[in-house]
């Protein structure tokens, strides 16, 4: 597939139909607050729907019950091992790299900026950790998993988001397109695929082939469930990277609002790293795996740990290296894995299950303004926008 400024354009005029159409309703029929009351009750597969919730609601709950029907199992079971194999690698590099990747499109970041409170700046962590975890166990469409309901409820939430700066006449449309757009939708994606990826590779971890295009398999299966159109977005890594970089030289740049929330994020995490000794690793993380250009735009401070994080993808192989000699400390180092990211999301989330609500409005100060036998191992293309 090609993409041309033209084409991305296109995208950027075009939300989510049915999702839209069902949060329009909500709101016109004042019954917002009884769908988020009843759904917090609804967050397994395979769960009866409360008495009382409002047709439109139980519609769109139905229409969105079931994966989409090209979905490869065994493709999706890949990913799976590769996420198990690559857990606290996969956490860093959503934490230091995705994330930072989003605040460094400034109308991305406007928008996270007026939907996340800054109050409490783990929300958003805690409920993009909560979710991945959520699609890659097992069991994630089957009965019982927390996957397809948490998936439905964030497609309403983008959708409330674009009710309520339609609504109030804050957002400029015909200058930064539909909010939440496909265009934005889909490069969301990317942050959450193609960036880990690289940001893998920039650590040092060795992935093959087939581990790197199921990863991003499983969230081509996330996008669908989100609302992205299937026809407009990218159906190999090949056409990924080529949309990635399009999407980052087009929209990418410094902004006040992407310093803020960097800035938030590294005393997030900062919270979380027992002790002072090792905060200096946070935004030492981040310049790594951003560049100094996006760390720069973003105002990540330079620490003495600058040249030492370097290092850490031969500490990194020193590892892989023991997995690959003893299946014992594969098994350990797995089982260390696990903890660990268990523990992070424990962190971000104080031990509470993230809900996700349809926001009945957003905060009053915002305002929107223009200024965006051996496998073979996977390896980026020699250059890449998400590293500048």
């Amino acid at each position: 597939m090609t993409y041309t400024p033209a084409s991305m354009d296109a995208l950027r005029t075009q939300g989510d139909e049915l999702a839209d159409a069902t949060v329009t309703t909500l709101f016109e029929r004042g019954e917002v607050a009884t769908f988020n009351t009843l759904m917090r009750y609804v967050s397994t597969v395979g769960q009866d729907l409360p008495e009382g919730l409002p047709d439109v609601a139980r519609e769109y709950l139905h229409a969105t019950s079931r994966a989409p029907d090209w979905v490869d199992w065994s493709e999706m079971e890949k990913a799976r091992l590769f996420f198990i194999d690559n857990n606290v690698h996969i956490s860093t590099a959503l934490s230091f790299a995705s994330m930072p990747a989003c605040y460094v499109l400034p109308h991305v970041a406007k928008l996270l900026s007026a939907t996340h409170s800054l109050k409490y700046p783990s929300k958003r962590m805690a409920e993009t950790g909560q979710f991945t975890v959520y699609l890659m166990r097992p069991d994630a469409f089957e009965a019982g998993s927390r996957f397809l309901p948490a998936a439905q409820k964030v497609r309403l939430l983008h959708a409330s988001i674009r009710h309520h700066l339609r609504r109030e006449d804050r957002w400029d449309t015909a200058a930064l397109g539909t909010p939440i757009c496909q265009e934005d939708m889909i490069g969301g994606q990317m942050m959450f695929s193609i960036q880990v990826l690289d940001a893998l590779h920039r650590l040092g971890i060795h992935m093959s082939n087939e581990g790197a295009d199921a990863y991003y398999y499983a969230w081509r299966v996330v996008g669908a469930l989100l609302g992205v159109d299937q026809a407009q977005a990218p159906q190999t890594l090949q056409d990924a990277r080529a949309f990635s970089d399009l999407y980052m030289t087009r929209h990418m740049g410094p902004s006040e609002d992407g310093a803020n929330l960097t800035r938030q994020l590294i005393d997030l995490y900062q919270e979380v790293v027992p002790g002072t000794l090792f905060d200096p690793v946070v935004p030492a993380l981040i310049r790594y795996l951003m560049g100094d250009t996006c760390a720069d735009w973003l105002q990540v401070p330079r620490t003495s740990w600058d040249t030492l994080v370097k290092a850490a993808p031969a500490l990194l192989g020193v590892l892989e290296s023991l997995e690959d000699r003893s299946p014992l400390a594969a098994w350990a180092l797995d089982r260390l894995g696990s903890l660990t990211s268990v523990l992070e999301l424990s962190s971000l989330t104080r031990g509470r299950v993230m809900h996700y609500a349809i926001p009945e409005q957003l905060k009053a100060d915002y305002g929107v303004t223009t200024s965006v036998p051996p496998k073979a191992r996977w390896t980026p293309p020699p250059a890449t926008i998400g590293h500048v």
